[in-house]
């Protein structure tokens, strides 16, 4: 098994030449501007984690059984429906794979070249840790009753402290971990 295994789907027009460039300032201002549609079409703001927590209820409950998941006092709370922030998830998924391959970059990585710098080849490390890490921050976005953008996003456009706090924090512990996990010796 090699070090890395990239597939690599360019659309016409990135082969073509006609790439499009998600510079941060084009992105920053999108996501402002669909928070204020969400906002005004569905009176709700930003957030996927609920929504991620009533389909991981809906998988569990062939697996444990309809009762055992009506019967979880958190599932019970956020019971799955078709509703804005299902939709919401289905589209940020669907979002970043069309972004991606518009703008040339996608691409399947077993192992990224960064990682495997720092912590070597192996796939099986990668992936255990990427579902731990998965797991530390859906435990600490549901423990803030919030994610990303519902918390930070959401939140700081409405001048929430609580928002603003979050965005903080978030941003000094993401800084502080890829210093720690990346940092390169002198």
């Amino acid at each position: 098994m090699s070090l890395q295994t990239t597939l690599d789907y360019r659309p016409a027009a990135a082969r073509a030449g006609l790439i499009i460039d998600w510079t941060p300032y084009l992105v920053g201002i999108g996501i402002g501007v669909l928070s204020w549609v969400v906002f005004l079409v569905v009176n709700n703001p930003l957030g996927i984690t609920t929504a991620l927590s009533q389909v991981s209820g809906a998988v569990a409950t062939p697996v444990l059984g309809a009762e055992a998941v009506a019967r979880n006092s958190y599932w019970a709370r956020n019971l799955f429906s078709l509703d804005y922030g299902t939709l919401f998830l289905v589209g940020t998924l669907a979002g970043g794979f069309g972004s991606a391959v518009l703008a040339g970059s996608f691409r399947f990585e077993q192992v990224p070249t960064v990682w495997a710098e720092r912590f070597g080849p192996s796939p099986l490390k990668r992936y255990a840790a990427a579902f731990l890490g998965g797991i530390i921050a859906m435990y600490g976005a549901r423990l803030a009753n919030g994610c990303t953008s519902g918390n930070g996003i959401s939140g700081g456009l409405q001048l929430a402290l609580s928002g603003w706090v979050f965005l903080a924090v978030m941003f000094a512990t993401g800084t502080a971990t890829a210093f720690a996990m990346f940092r390169t010796a002198r």
